[in-house]
């Protein structure tokens, strides 16, 4: 049996999407944190004679993300420099992508994720589908804000207009957090699976994904596996996945973006920064759960350099 296909104890288990930060985190704040101290560091480790790499590693990966927007804010008054910039200039490809990700606060990271996944031709829906199925309405709210004051356009018509289709309305449901259960109807079959996932309530959720299969003999997820297709059937997936478990959807896309040859690293790089405050603790049991080794030494078998020995000191050895 598939871990998407058990549903026991799931009505009872906490909200996966209502974790408290910081609780499950591989990453959380330094006791002892000077400011100061960090910034010093880090310009040392810049300006010196070429860039030390291990400090930048030491200093990134042991903060947790508040901490880190102080360092950056004293870094900018120290310098007239901005951290990110002295960062972008002095490091380069993944590494730079993961150094600058950890000192972008979560909610414009996320913003700018979905800013690079809807410009120029095409649009990247698999980033669209892995954000907005996995975010809390409380993330999505805080990205809806940072990316008004990034583009000063609204999310929801950006969504509207570079989106279309069945897939567009569903993103567009699941970005409008204070979206009224029923206000609009479409009435296909379609419609009615977006409509009971996308106007989400954990619980309601999870007990109709019980419910579903008492009465159809099989899950929600393999009917719309079975009767969609493309981009609505994969964001729809999502949301049931991490209706079930965020920490398994994440350690499914881990693997993913390992397997096979070469490495998917914007993936990489997105899911350990954006989990490593919430839930890392929980994807890591969850990895080797399912795929028999640990999320760690897997990274220390696909990844390497200085890029490798960040997402190692995010991911943290503890299984």
């Amino acid at each position: 049996m598939s871990v998407w296909d058990d549903l026991e104890l799931l009505v009872d288990s906490p909200s996966p999407l209502a974790v408290n930060p910081n609780t499950r985190g591989t990453v959380k704040d330094k006791a002892n944190f000077k400011v100061d101290e960090d910034v010093s560091l880090l310009r040392k480790a810049i300006e010196g004679l070429g860039t030390t790499e291990k400090t930048l590693i030491e200093v990134l990966t042991q903060r947790s993300s508040d901490q880190r927007q102080l360092i950056a804010k004293a870094y900018e008054k120290a310098t007239g420099r901005t951290l990110k910039a002295d960062l972008e200039g002095d490091t380069h490809g993944d590494f730079e992508d993961l150094l600058v990700a950890l000192v972008t606060p979560p909610a414009v990271y996320d913003s700018r994720e979905v800013i690079k996944a809807i410009k120029g031709a095409g649009t990247t829906e698999s980033i669209l589908t892995e954000i907005f199925a996995s975010r809390s309405n409380k993330q999505i709210k805080a990205m809806s804000d940072a990316y008004l004051a990034e583009t000063g356009r609204s999310l929801i018509s950006d969504l509207q207009s570079e989106v279309s289709g069945d897939y567009g309305k569903a993103l567009v449901i699941l970005a409008e957090v204070l979206y009224e259960a029923g206000e609009k109807k479409w009435g296909t079959d379609e419609a009615k699976f977006i409509d009971i996932l996308c106007h989400r309530s954990i619980p309601q959720l999870r007990q109709t994904l019980v419910e579903y299969k008492n009465i159809s003999k099989k899950t929600l997820q393999e009917s719309i596996e079975s009767e969609m297709s493309g981009n609505l059937e994969e964001l729809l997936v999502a949301v049931v996945k991490c209706v079930k478990s965020t920490p398994a959807y994440f350690a499914e896309k881990l693997f993913q973006s390992m397997k096979g040859l070469g490495t998917t690293e914007s993936i990489l790089t997105r899911i350990m920064v954006c989990r490593s405050e919430i839930d890392l603790l929980d994807v890591r049991a969850e990895y080797k759960k399912l795929f028999g080794s640990s999320l760690y030494s897997q990274l220390e078998s696909e990844v390497s350099g200085s890029y490798g020995d960040t997402l190692k000191h995010l991911c943290g050895q503890g299984d």
